[in-house]
């Protein structure tokens, strides 16, 4: 049995200098998520059939912008959406308290969907050429934010076996018994595995439309998989006693329902990346 090393959670504090700011590790991965979907892209760019089609690292640059926006602020809303409405209805000021917490990848996924049918329409590409890009990019960022919850010892597991050799205490859950590292479960799963797979899928040419739907599926899939062994929000415990899923399970559920439909009418449209043609 293991116990949470108990990180601290500021990796940087100048204010032991007279400088009022403090670096936290959790800045610190977003950052590293940004960088490394930026290098990324970069070389996806270079891909013949992307370069055949005019993209550019200046696009890139202008994507992650971009995709920060929708990261930040989808996030946030989908938090507030999904996990608890009836808090923020009560206190909307504490809807803009991002330093307290509370980010939900869900409503970050459709905010980034948004931002990228804006850039799509502005640069009057297609949506799907635009999101077939990023996708195989995303998974590192997924990866350096669980690291980030598992410094700061949050979204812990349910209780595991205490036999289970990789079992760890969270004092942080009050509670001295084992648990799953869900965190660690995630930065395998969604993280590196499916960065691998979307790597590879993406790695040749697909139709439009393809290596998105794939991406849904994917994420969606090992997510599900992963909820089995995180514990839920405690405000959440009454929501899933029906039928024993999570909310992140339901949340699930639609991704890859319509990650499998988006790459079944992709593969049925066979429509080459950067052709001419409707824009959707």
């Amino acid at each position: 049995m293991l116990i949470h090393p108990q990180f601290n959670p500021i990796a940087l504090d100048l204010t032991r200098f007279g400088i009022p700011v403090q670096i936290h590790w959790y800045g610190i991965t977003y950052l590293v998520a940004f960088g490394l979907f930026l290098w990324l892209a970069r070389l996806r760019v270079r891909k013949l059939w992307f370069a055949d089609a005019g993209w550019t690292a200046r696009d890139v640059e202008d994507l992650l912008f971009f995709g920060v926006l929708g990261v930040v602020l989808g996030g946030r809303l989908g938090y507030v959406l999904f996990y608890k409405p009836g808090f923020y209805l009560a206190n909307p000021l504490e809807i803009f308290s991002v330093w307290k917490g509370g980010m939900s990848f869900h409503g970050g996924l459709l905010g980034v969907a948004m931002a990228m049918a804006l850039f799509a329409w502005l640069r009057k590409r297609s949506f799907w050429d635009v999101t077939d890009l990023i996708a195989p990019c995303v998974p590192t960022g997924l990866a350096s934010g669980r690291i980030g919850n598992f410094i700061n010892g949050e979204l812990w597991g349910r209780f595991a076996d205490p036999s289970l050799p990789w079992g760890m205490v969270f004092p942080q859950s009050g509670s001295p018994l084992p648990r799953h590292p869900s965190q660690l479960y995630e930065f395998g799963l969604e993280g590196l595995l499916l960065f691998a797979l979307m790597w590879w899928y993406g790695s040749k040419p697909r139709w439009a439309g393809q290596v998105s739907g794939a991406f849904l599926m994917g994420y969606g899939c090992f997510r599900f998989i992963v909820e089995y062994f995180r514990e839920p929000d405690a405000f959440l415990h009454d929501l899933p006693a029906a039928t024993g899923l999570s909310m992140g399970q339901w949340l699930c559920v639609p991704m890859i329902v319509g990650g499998a439909l988006v790459w079944a009418w992709a593969t049925r449209r066979a429509r080459p990346i950067g052709a001419m043609g409707d824009r959707a």
